[in-house]
């Protein structure tokens, strides 16, 4: 629930901000078709599978573990939110990597922060992704797994935050106390950038960037808005769409 709410709130404001839907005119019919199959795949179809098929296999290959594990409900929302936080960010390294990079540049095509782009994959994506793999064993692992499960609807509302156009304002209160440790839209949006930066890769953390050496600082010294994002974002292929949404096949 709090990510369907983060995503239609998000959606919102962005049209309150935009009242000439400008964002929404922007994006081209293919960028429609990848944004709206990839928000299905990722929102419905994912954690359908997730629940449906993984978790039976589980079942299936690991029949005397199910809830084995107790765990203080505050280190199951640190080992969800923190842990395997960590684990995506050598994921997410790994997809900008030469062997990865032909399926992620999809991702990367945004030429926009919107909410909508947040899930623009190919549709194998996801099967290469370790949320699909750690959360459900985790989830039949621990014997009261619901922090764990608020650490990863967390996890996912900042992901639509991280990809949308609301920034923090450099001076402000919030951006002082979340800068320090949490990735903020304007930090992904350099990711995101046209020039193909090599970092900012952490999904909650910026520890994990700063320790590896992989972290850029998001450039907001101009006084008006914060807030500005780099001049060009998104990468240009030449895939097609067909392409787009089924590579490697």
């Amino acid at each position: 629930m709090l990510v369907f709410f983060t995503f239609f709130t998000l959606l919102a404001l962005i049209v309150i901000r935009d009242r000439q839907l400008n964002f929404l005119q922007k994006k081209s019919s293919e960028d429609w078709i990848l944004d709206t199959l990839g928000l299905f795949f990722q929102g419905i179809v994912i954690p359908l599978l997730q629940l449906g098929i993984i978790y039976r296999l589980y079942q299936n290959i690991l029949p005397n573990l199910h809830n084995c594990y107790s765990l203080h409900p505050i280190l199951g929302f640190i080992l969800s939110f923190v842990i395997v936080d960590y684990f995506y960010y050598w994921n997410h390294r790994l997809f900008h990597t030469s062997l990865m990079w032909r399926i992620h540049q999809v991702h990367h095509t945004v030429t926009q922060m919107d909410v909508l782009g947040t899930s623009r994959n190919t549709l194998w994506t996801s099967f290469l992704i370790i949320y699909l793999w750690i959360h459900p064993l985790f989830i039949y692992l621990i014997q009261d797994p619901s922090y764990y499960i608020l650490g990863v609807s967390l996890t996912s509302a900042l992901d639509l935050w991280r990809h949308s156009c609301f920034n923090i304002p450099q001076t402000s209160f919030f951006y002082r106390c979340l800068s320090p440790w949490l990735i903020l839209p304007q930090d992904h949006a350099l990711h995101h950038a046209s020039s193909c930066i090599k970092g900012n890769y952490g999904a909650n953390f910026k520890l994990w960037d700063r320790v590896h050496g992989t972290y850029f600082e998001s450039n907001l010294e101009s006084k008006i808005e914060s807030e500005k994002i780099p001049e060009s974002l998104g990468v240009k292929t030449n895939l097609t769409l067909i392409q787009k949404l089924f590579l490697p096949i």
